[in-house]
């Protein structure tokens, strides 16, 4: 398996509060790949999001390598309570951290199954056979709107709440994360983002992206330039695996 990932404080943002982890196996049979978007002021989102990621990929190391198939979703669950815990626990300890948060979204390739789970609205793909799919869904105000049928998907992306999210790592005691699965072949790519990419450049950019790089670096960079040339309002974080 090929991994790659940037990250970017974008045009706007003084700080970036993105964090990623990408982990490959010795044998390239499982591959743990992880993007947070912390919130929270100018620090304590960027502490939430390193918190989570740091806690997450050290227990996961531990328990995934050496786990049967049939538990890792219950065990990405079990790294998203764990890492919420610990935000919320220093949330609650330091003044300066006092409602801090941050998304999670995980992915695990274990031969050819694909297990994710997420929190709040960054997000997967899987891109295969041409087409891009997104498998998660936005823990947000605008995706309600959109399940509601408020609003259309193209007035989401304009929407003046699209950055509010309703469910987030660290801001309460408890959190509840979606969980999925699926099989994946050779040659497919499994993409994890935040909102300062996908609120800027369409899916049908990113596909054409991802068909017409060379390598999962490239792919990676060229989206990153592209966030950039629409003005990155936002930090932006990419992580790219071919299977």
């Amino acid at each position: 398996m090929n991994s790659w990932a940037v990250t970017d404080r974008g045009i706007v943002r003084s700080q970036n509060q993105d964090a990623f982890y990408t982990y490959n196996s010795p044998d390239d049979d499982l591959s743990i790949l992880l993007v947070c978007d912390g919130m929270g002021g100018a620090k304590a989102g960027n502490v939430a999001s390193e918190l989570a990621i740091r806690v997450f990929k050290t227990e996961a190391k531990k328990s995934l390598p050496y786990i049967p198939p049939e538990h890792i979703l219950s065990e990405m669950k079990h790294l998203a309570e764990i890492s919420n815990s610990a935000v919320y626990e220093l949330s609650q300890t330091d003044s300066d951290c006092r409602g801090m948060g941050t998304t999670m979204v995980s992915a695990v390739i274990k031969g050819d199954k694909l297990y994710v789970a997420n929190v709040g609205d960054s997000r997967a793909y899987l891109i295969a056979d041409g087409t891009m799919t997104q498998i998660t869904r936005d823990h947000s105000v605008v995706e309600d709107m959109v399940a509601r049928g408020d609003i259309t998907r193209e007035e989401s992306r304009l929407h003046p709440s699209k950055n509010l999210i309703t469910r987030a790592v660290g801001t309460v005691e408890t959190v509840e994360c979606d969980t999925f699965s699926m099989d994946i072949k050779s040659g497919d790519y499994i993409l994890l983002c935040t909102d300062g990419l996908t609120n800027l450049v369409t899916d049908e950019e990113v596909l054409d992206v991802v068909k017409t790089s060379v390598s999962v670096k490239e792919c990676c960079n060229t989206l990153l330039a592209l966030a950039l040339e629409y003005g990155a309002p936002d930090n932006v974080t990419i992580v790219l695996c071919q299977r």
